[in-house]
């Protein structure tokens, strides 16, 4: 065994943990970077699409993260047409590339009443914005913000693998899913 700085990065157990600790420690802490990850998705036309999101939530025993969105975004008419989607991080300060698959449920009106309630109040002007996002503007300003609860969603994406890179001084990859109780593989980097 190599002297790595990051002695977790040796065993699954514990790298499985470590990841688990960044997505929790990314839900409260803006300069995590598991707090703006990316989300891919597949458009109906089947090309691949990507964009950053928030982090709002995670839940190990679940083996769920949760995003908020409008309900009118085109994740959203993805997710509803194929949904499954692939999350990436880059963890430049640990070397660590964690990438996630998973099935995405979209949760919204009553569903996601008591978590509307938390959302603070300039936040909420992300929720109702008129064309809806995506749309065609005559220029950069033509859009009015509102709020309106009922265009408030949850993505919560029900996490069926993670593909797990550290570059350390030694390089390890490992992979963990769901069917096998998140006991993990290593992999060849």
């Amino acid at each position: 065994m190599s002297a790595d700085p990051h002695p977790w990065a040796v065993d699954l157990a514990d790298l499985h943990a470590q990841v688990w600790t960044r997505f929790t420690r990314g839900v409260r802490d803006r300069r995590a970077p598991t707090r703006h990850p990316t989300l891919a998705t597949v458009t109906p036309n089947g090309l691949p699409q990507a964009r950053t999101v928030v982090l709002r939530a995670a839940d190990r025993r679940a083996g769920s993260l949760d995003f908020h969105t409008d309900l009118h975004s085109a994740k959203v008419t993805e997710l509803r047409a194929t949904p499954f989607a692939a999350l990436h991080v880059w963890d430049s300060a640990a070397h660590l590339q964690m990438r996630l698959e998973g099935d995405v449920t979209i949760l919204s009106g009553d569903d996601v009443a008591d978590i509307w309630t938390r959302v603070p109040a300039p936040a909420r002007l992300a929720y109702g914005s008129t064309p809806a996002p995506g749309k065609p503007i005559a220029d950069g300003l033509s859009y009015a913000k509102k709020t309106d609860p009922a265009a408030f969603c949850v993505l919560r994406l029900r996490i069926l693998a993670m593909d797990i890179v550290h570059l350390g001084a030694d390089h390890r990859r490992a992979r963990f899913t769901r069917a096998n109780n998140w006991a993990g593989q290593w992999l060849a980097p």
